[in-house]
């Protein structure tokens, strides 16, 4: 009994291995739930229509739940058919006994997608961003999918779940440039997409280690870390036209980097962006700019033609209403030895904050102060502004170097032209020596005041005829107290003292007074005439040097008194120079004229102690870049001149006369003296001097002769009236 028993127990567990089997391989065909499970997925989608062939009876072992399978199922979105390859639907066992089945879920698998395929089905999706980067943006790819669609105790979709692979993608960032090779893992359910192992490649770009989460639910937002390798020797030329659209990168020549990023977005229901977070870390092993064009500036003695970032570090965050950037690493220019440098740059789109602090290497100048830095040493310049709209707020420039120091505080700009300005402190030296310590203050008044200032450049800064004013918002009264000035060719001058008025950034009312030492004084006075709209200047100076060292014309001039008055209206101006008891000393103009008239006695004579003349007098006109001296006349015992002409950045043009002393001597002993003397024109005739012409542009100009010319009886009068005064 006991053996029957047991051989009965052996058949039923036999058969129901046998059936476990055949049901979780083979499988046990029916026909009987097809219009059930056809019907219950139709009902749940308008849009989904399913038609079921052949259904296998099988068990999952793993879920230990039965299911029904079917082989390459006709599958269709809105009659657009989907490549399935296989469908499996989980039943309730219970509900089966009953005769009352029940759907747990339903798997779906596809076969490999092609991206045209899926574009195809995407026609009709609602119109989205989505959609619309879909269909215009990516070029090339496959998907590999299965789905898992839930549904509760009524039948009705609970939830859904999907995962694959995407391969080979293709997607147009912007003009020619594509992301290629781009493959990932992914999930998705109701609420949630995640990406996992992003690999991509654009150019020399590659993005590596990649994940991405996006969270679809009535806000939806997107999160995503990946990592980035640039190595770049010779860029492609289509990535080469497109930055080509920025100012500097045009000139990249090499690229090297290795970040780590962070992307944070929010996103309307039409996958509008609302809100972004773009975070990177990482390093810049090398960045290379060849400038097209050499970068040249006023401080700078040498042009920048490259500039290279060199094992930097950056770290940069983005978002709607804030953008930061920091570097700090090494750079180089014109490819010399790397120094370092730091830059942080916070911009919160109405305002822009920089702060740079940077070792440099390279000559700078300075001509206003006269200063200028050697390439041997090591300067630090420290720079915190803040940029708003045409605004620039310099809130401090600290440039240092050795002994040498210039500090900058609260400097505002608007269009390059100064609105404010709290304090400047200079303090440099020159050939070991101190040549300038003082500071700008900027309050009620401008003041300029301390114990030094080398104004060795001045005159050639304001011979110098800059259309553009910085600070032509400028109106303020100002004081000028200096214990001493460098002045070019001359002792210091001393004891510099200057109240005056600054009107739109010209100077509208001056009165100084300098001492040169032994007696001799500098003068300076200016008066506003605002009802005729005119500026009276005059400068008087016991010392010429000083003032004319920068002006070509009066090479050689030594010695001499000098008046100089001047009435200025807008731009124009009329003016007359007038020096005293001068000589000229080896002047290169006068020696190759008297060397031309073969007046070789004199000539030597320049060359060496040089030629004496008691009066100088200059009338003259400016009228934007023209000059016209409408009469220079220079009277000396030994030669006397009278020139006319123009002057011009392009093109210098003077004509005149010049007779030695001794005919002029002999032809004046001729002429009777009644009081006022009216020359005739025929007082003149017999007397011949040196005829003249200089033409050319700067630093060509060519001097020609006509030795036999009548002097005019104008420059005989001259003569006779200046005798007259001295008398």
């Amino acid at each position: 009994m006991k053996k029957t028993i047991a051989y009965l127990i052996l058949i039923i567990f036999l058969i129901f291995i046998s059936v476990i089997v055949l049901l979780s391989t083979i499988g046990i065909e029916t026909n009987r739930f097809n219009n059930f499970i056809s019907n219950k997925i139709n009902q749940n989608s308008n849009d989904i229509n399913l038609k079921l062939t052949t259904i296998n009876f099988k068990l999952d072992y793993n879920e230990i739940s039965l299911f029904l399978e079917t082989k390459d199922p006709q599958i269709s979105y809105r009659n657009i058919l989907i490549p399935a390859e296989n469908i499996k639907v989980y039943m309730d066992f219970l509900s089966l006994i009953k005769s009352k089945p029940k759907i747990k879920k339903i798997n779906l698998v596809l076969h490999q997608l092609d991206i045209e395929q899926l574009k195809k089905i995407s026609v009709n999706f609602k119109p989205s961003n989505f959609t619309s980067f879909l269909n215009n943006k990516i070029k090339e790819g496959q998907l590999n999918a299965k789905f898992n669609v839930y549904f509760d105790d009524d039948n009705l979709l609970e939830n859904f779940t999907a995962s694959g692979s995407v391969l080979n993608l293709k997607t147009k960032i912007i003009n020619d440039i594509y992301i290629k090779k781009t493959k990932f893992d992914f999930f998705a359910d109701k609420t949630d997409i995640l990406l996992k192992n992003i690999f991509s490649e654009s150019g020399p770009l590659k993005i590596l280690e990649g994940d991405l989460k996006l969270k679809i639910s009535k806000e939806i937002s997107l999160v995503s870390n990946f990592k980035t390798n640039l190595i770049n020797t010779d860029l492609p030329e289509d990535y080469i036209s497109y930055i080509k659209e920025f100012k500097y990168a045009k000139d990249i020549t090499s690229f090297e980097a290795v970040l780590n990023h962070s992307l944070a977005i929010d996103f309307d229901k039409t996958y509008k962006v609302k809100n972004y977070n773009y975070k990177n870390k990482g390093n810049i092993p090398k960045l290379v700019l060849d400038f097209k064009k050499p970068l040249n500036n006023y401080f700078l003695n040498d042009g920048i033609n490259k500039l290279s970032l060199i094992n930097s570090e950056v770290e940069t965050s983005f978002t709607l209403k804030k953008n930061i950037i920091n570097i700090l690493g090494k750079y180089s220019i014109n490819e010399d030895s790397p120094l370092s440098f730091s830059f942080k740059n916070i911009d919160d789109k109405k305002n822009s904050k920089i702060e740079l602090n940077v070792d440099y290497k390279k000559p700078i100048k300075l001509d206003f102060i006269n200063y200028k830095k050697l390439k041997k040493s090591i300067a630090n310049i420290y720079i915190n502004l803040e940029k708003k709209k045409n605004t620039t707020k310099i809130k401090k420039l600290n440039f240092t170097e050795g002994k040498n120091n210039i500090l900058i505080e609260d400097l505002k700009l608007k269009k390059n032209k100064i609105l404010f300005l709290k304090k400047i402190i200079v303090k440099t030296n020159k050939d070991g020596k101190m040549n300038n310590n003082f500071s700008i203050s900027y309050g009620n008044d401008i003041s300029i005041k301390g114990e030094l200032f080398d104004a060795s450049n001045l005159p050639k800064i304001l011979r110098e005829n800059k259309k553009n004013n910085q600070f032509s918002n400028i109106t303020k009264e100002i004081k000028i107290d200096f214990s001493s000035i460098i002045a070019p060719l001359s002792e210091n001058l001393k004891n510099f003292k200057l109240n005056g008025s600054i009107k739109k950034g010209k100077f509208s009312k001056i009165s100084s007074k300098g001492d040169f030492g032994n007696n001799n004084f500098l003068d300076i006075t200016m008066k506003d005439d605002e009802k005729n709209n005119k500026k009276y200047l005059e400068v008087y100076s016991d010392l010429t040097a000083p003032l004319l060292t920068e002006y070509s014309f009066f090479a050689g001039l030594i010695g001499g008194k000098l008046l100089y008055t001047s009435i200025i209206n807008e731009d124009n101006y009329t003016s007359k120079l007038k020096i005293e008891n001068f000589n000229l000393v080896n002047a290169p103009g006068m020696v190759k004229l008297l060397s031309l008239a073969d007046l070789g006695g004199l000539a030597d004579l320049a060359e060496g102690k040089g030629l004496s003349f008691d009066i100088l007098e200059i009338n003259m006109e400016k009228n934007k870049d023209t000059l016209n001296l409408n009469e220079i006349l220079a009277l000396g015992p030994s030669v006397s001149v009278l020139m006319e002409g123009y002057q011009n950045p392009k093109m210098t043009s003077l004509k005149g006369s010049l007779v030695p002393a001794k005919m002029l001597n002999k032809m004046i002993s001729k002429i009777p003296v009644l009081g006022d003397i009216v020359i005739p024109k025929a007082a003149g005739e017999g007397l011949f001097g040196i005829s003249f012409k200089m033409k050319g542009p700067p630093g060509k100009i060519k001097t020609t002769i006509n030795p036999i010319r009548t002097v005019t009886p104008r420059f005989i009068q001259k003569i006779i009236d200046r005798n007259k005064e001295v008398k």
